[in-house]
């Protein structure tokens, strides 16, 4: 199965993991306002703002399994209008959360064919923040896998020699109904990848044929050829060549290339920039008294979207509550002091503010090398590179680097969501 380093990774925190695959199977295949194959394409939008090949190949998948239009993954020229329209809530959400304002919402929820509802814009909002953040797990913890020639393949998996992930957490008291789960998971995952290729290698020759055919035919004709009609499979090859690149196959009949991922995204110089170098008149600070997930966020996410406020709130807790004492102890105070710090670090670089907080500890708790990796991690994972991740992490267990990856990835995704919920509800003022 492709999940299986991410699942493998967060294998060390069994009890976090449990609550993230919840969240993700509800976001992704329980009820709810948007259609299955539109969640999959929107987090392939998301996953391409970060040049996650990773993520974006798993949802392509997903997204055919579902039924999905194969025409869609030529790219953003191809999918409906009310799709295209999200581009840029999800590019200001992934590199620039601030600058989301009402009039974003508005434009988004006007009365027209391409209109939004707000179930189904919450539903999309969540699904951005969602991936946006995953990506910089599946970076920060290199599960980035080398695609081909295109692929980045800088980090190498940290699996622990080379165990499963059923092995790998066995130990860990991870429940066995979780594990036949997983074992089925990726059972069916390699059979239907398996069976994706053998219909990419018939279409291909289908393909062929027709247009051998074509040519004999335009030969017979003197010149006078006929255009060949886009047909069901032709169109499903279509998609699955955008899905590998090129349709070159290997010596063993599988399909190879990398993923084009520029069809995914516009405008894709539009990157973070650091929010204490903004134009003062431009951009308030975003205080958490005045707007915050507890008070606010949870209400208007469960109202709108029934039941993933709880389950997003259980994920917050739940890394807020993970065990580190021993990465507290290496940095000298704490547990719970040093995982604020590293919260607070990166709402910070948000331009979220907490006024109960004096932000002088942050330099003090946090080593520069760990600052500079969780900037990178957090506000562009795909520059994630090796030599960064092994000078920092050289004192740190292996579960105490999933750790400070799944911290970065929840304060992350809560911070686009304050950011999104608070102009969906200025909006509704």
């Amino acid at each position: 199965g492709r999940l299986e380093a991410v699942t493998q990774q967060m294998g060390y925190h069994p009890q976090y993991l449990d609550s993230f695959l919840k969240t993700q199977h509800y976001l992704m295949h329980m009820d709810g306002p948007l259609p299955f194959d539109c969640r999959h394409y929107i987090a392939i939008m998301a996953a391409a703002r970060h040049q996650c090949r990773y993520l974006v190949n798993l949802h392509v998948l997903q997204f055919l399994r579902a039924g999905g239009d194969p025409q869609w993954l030529r790219g953003l020229d191809f999918i409906p209008p009310k799709l295209r329209n999200l581009n840029e809530i999800n590019k200001i959400l992934a590199h620039r959360p601030w600058l989301i304002t009402k009039e974003h919402i508005e434009k988004l929820l006007k009365i027209s064919e391409w209109s939004w509802s707000l179930a189904e814009l919450v539903h999309a909002v969540v699904l951005l923040a969602h991936c946006h953040a995953l990506t910089s797990f599946v970076f920060g913890c290199g599960c980035e896998q080398d695609e081909g020639s295109g692929g980045r393949g800088l980090l190498k998996p940290l699996s622990p020699g080379n165990q499963c992930f059923c092995e790998a957490t066995t130990g860990n008291g991870c429940s066995q109904e979780l594990l036949r789960i997983h074992r089925k998971r990726s059972l069916d995952s390699c059979m239907e990848l398996d069976s994706l290729r053998e219909r990419v290698q018939r279409i291909h020759v289908e393909t062929e044929g027709r247009e051998e055919t074509r040519l004999l035919q335009q030969d017979r004709e003197e010149g006078e050829g006929q255009e060949v009609e886009v047909g069901v499979q032709d169109a499903n090859f279509i998609a699955l060549t955008c899905l590998r690149g090129s349709p070159l196959t290997d010596t063993d009949g599988e399909v190879t290339g990398a993923t084009n991922l520029a069809c995914y995204m516009q405008d894709p110089d539009f990157g973070y920039q650091d929010f204490a170098r903004r134009d003062e008149d431009q951009t308030q600070v975003f205080r958490v008294q005045d707007y915050s997930w507890e008070d606010h966020g949870f209400s208007l996410v469960n109202r709108l979207y029934s039941d993933i406020g709880h389950l997003l709130d259980e994920k917050f807790r739940m890394v807020d509550g993970l065990q580190s004492s021993a990465m507290a102890k290496r940095q000298g105070c704490e547990p719970s002091v040093f995982k604020r710090g590293i919260w607070n670090y990166i709402h910070c670089m948000f331009g979220i503010r907490y006024d109960d907080y004096d932000y002088a500890e942050v330099n003090q708790l946090l080593e520069r090398m760990l600052k500079v990796y969780i900037k990178t991690v957090t506000c562009y994972p795909e520059k994630t590179n090796s030599e960064m991740f092994d000078r920092f992490w050289k004192q740190f267990k292996h579960s105490e680097k999933v750790h400070v990856n799944l911290l970065i990835l929840e304060a992350r995704m809560q911070a686009e969501l304050l950011y999104a919920l608070q102009a969906i509800t200025q909006y509704m003022i």
